[in-house]
This record gives C-alpha cells, sequence and structure tokens, in this order.
C-alpha cells in the first residue's frame, strides 16, 4: 500500500510541471506577437510619398539656383573678357602716347618748335608796348622762357602746387618765375593762381595784383612757402583765368607750370578751352596760353609716367592752338 501511494504523488507533480511549462509558453509567445506586430505599410507609403515630394522640390530649387549662378558667371566672363579687351586698348594707347612724349622731350626738336614759332605767336603790338620795349634786351639764356615774345600787357600764373611739384621741383619753380617777370619790364597787372584757381593773394581775388617791384618781391617770397591742395590738373585754373580777366582789349598771356595731367580725356579739356577762349574774326584768341613742363614723374618708375605724358601732349596742344608756346624742361632741379 506505502509504495503505490509514493507512486501516484510523483505522477501529479510531473503532470503539473508540464501544465505549467506549458501554459508558460504559451504566454511568452502572446507577449512577443504583441512586440512584434505588423507594421501598417499603407501610413509608410504616404510618408515616403511626401518625403518624395520634398525632395523633388528641393531639387527644383537647386536647379534654379544652378541656372542662375551659370548666367551670372556667364556675365561676369563677358565682363572680364570686355576688361581685357580695355586693358588692351589703354596699352596700346599708353604707347601711343611715350612715342609722341619721346618726341617732345628731344632737346634739339624742342628748340627748332620753339625758334620756329616765334615768328608766329608774335601779336600786334600797342603803342603803349613799343614803349615799353626800347629798355628791354633779350636774355641770352635759352632755359629762360624760350624766347616768348613779350606783347602782353597782363600776366597770370597758373602753377601745379602738388606735392610732386613742391618737393621736388619748387626751387626751379622759384627761378622760372622769377625769370619771367624778369623778361616783362612793365605790366599792367599780374595774377597768380594755382592750377584749381585758388588765389595766392585772397585780397587780390578777381582784381590784378600792381605791378612794382615790392609786389613782384612778395610774389616771390610767398611762393616759397605756397603749398595748397591741388588735384594735378590745370583745367580749373586755366577756366577761371580766362572766364574772370579777359576782356576785349586786354592782352593777357596765361603761363602754365606743371608736371602731371590726373584727368581722363585730353580732347575734352581741348574742346572746353576752344569753346571759352574764343577766336576773333582773324583768328587770334582771346588770351594767349604758354607753359612750362617739369619732368618730375620721369623720375618715378614707368608705371608712374603717364601723367607726365599727359600733361606734355595736352599742354603742348593748348599752347599750339591758343597762340603759346610749351617747354618741356629736361631737368626739374634747380
Amino acid at each position: 500500500m506505502r509504495t503505490r501511494r509514493r507512486n501516484i504523488e510523483g505522477a501529479s507533480l510531473s503532470f503539473l510541471d508540464v501544465i505549467s511549462c506549458g501554459f508558460g509558453a504559451l504566454i511568452l509567445m502572446l507577449v512577443l506577437t504583441k512586440v512584434f506586430e505588423p507594421i501598417i505599410l499603407e501610413d509608410t507609403i504616404e510618408n515616403l510619398q511626401g518625403y518624395l515630394a520634398a525632395l523633388q522640390l528641393d531639387l527644383l530649387e537647386i536647379r534654379g539656383d544652378t541656372k542662375a549662378l551659370n548666367r551670372e558667371m556667364v556675365r561676369k566672363e563677358d565682363k572680364q573678357e570686355e576688361e581685357r579687351k580695355e586693358l588692351s586698348r589703354l596699352k596700346a594707347d599708353l604707347s601711343a602716347l611715350k612715342s609722341k612724349f619721346d618726341a617732345t622731350i628731344d632737346k634739339s626738336k624742342v628748340d627748332n618748335i620753339i625758334e620756329g614759332r616765334l615768328a608766329t605767336a608774335k601779336q600786334s603790338l600797342t603803342a603803349e608796348m613799343e614803349a615799353l620795349l626800347v629798355d628791354y634786351k633779350k636774355s641770352l639764356d635759352d632755359n629762360k622762357i624760350g624766347g616768348i615774345p613779350v606783347d602782353s600787357e597782363y600776366i597770370i600764373f597758373i602753377i601745379d602746387t602738388s606735392g610732386s611739384m613742391y618737393n621736388y621741383a619748387w626751387p626751379l619753380v622759384l627761378q622760372k618765375v622769377s625769370e619771367t617777370l624778369d623778361v616783362y619790364p612793365k605790366l599792367k597787372g599780374i595774377q597768380v593762381m594755382n592750377d584749381m584757381g585758388n588765389y595766392m593773394f585772397s585780397q587780390y581775388t578777381n582784381d590784378w595784383i600792381p605791378d612794382t617791384a615790392a609786389r613782384r618781391r612778395a610774389i616771390i617770397e610767398r611762393l616759397r612757402t605756397w603749398n595748397v591742395f591741388s588735384n594735378s590738373s590745370p583745367v580749373e585754373g586755366i577756366t577761371k583765368a580766362i572766364s574772370t580777366f579777359y576782356k576785349p582789349g586786354r592782352k593777357i598771356s596765361l603761363y602754365v607750370f606743371g608736371d602731371e595731367f590726373s584727368g581722363r580725356s585730353i580732347q575734352q579739356v581741348v574742346d572746353k578751352i576752344d569753346r571759352i577762349n574764343r577766336e576773333d574774326k582773324d583768328g587770334n584768341r582771346m588770351v594767349r596760353i604758354h607753359a612750362i613742363g617739369f619732368p618730375v614723374q620721369f623720375a618715378n618708375p614707368p608705371r608712374y609716367q603717364d601723367t607726365g605724358i599727359k600733361f606734355a601732349i595736352l599742354m603742348r596742344t593748348l599752347c599750339e592752338r591758343n597762340g603759346g608756346t610749351f617747354i618741356g624742361l629736361n631737368d626739374f632741379r634747380y
């Protein structure tokens, strides 16, 4: 009897173990099945379509930016090509200007030009001027004004007061102004401006400085330290001198002292002076324009010399068209 009961109890425990394991396995399967529930494919497809549409919009925007950049690049390339052509043209112009200037600074050619023009540069002298010339003796120094005829009753100095002139050529400027005054023993009036039309003596603005020995000394003394702003272009001074001081019957000569022309167009300046300094019925201009060129810029490297070349060409042309003489000095030192 005891042996049979022990066997029944052992069998009952094994059955319960099996049932428990099976129930646990079912629960585990349910849990795993819930965790890995199938994804809803419809929602995923809609999300992908929206993402694809956004990418297509971005692509269109990028293509638009690319086209704009390509157009901008083409414009810049065209502009660069135009600038290269303009640079080539300017180089050719500079080469032509240098060739012309080489002719003007040749000493023998300058002497021949001066001698040839002296005969045609004279204006008819008044009886008063003939009397003034009785005591005049022509200087034998070829560097003094180049023999310009003394036929004017008024003279106006237009002097470049830029740093290049003041720092390198000023002693020679003083000498040439003094020599010019010496050539004219007696004048009805004198005036001194810088190349921008600023007066040396403000008390004589729009008026003539009396020609006295004391005033001549005062001009030279004031000139020693006269260092006002200049834009290195004589145009303003020339136009102001003509428009302010010319009157019918006055014999006026302008003396332009400078070393460079910083403007863009020589022809525009020539045309402007032609309009202001008109010819009379006999072809004579209202005032004479003479000039002295100081070769300061040619002490600099070649890339800085073009303004000096432009000044020489401009003033040579203006002097020729306005009854005067241009002298290009071969040195700017005293």
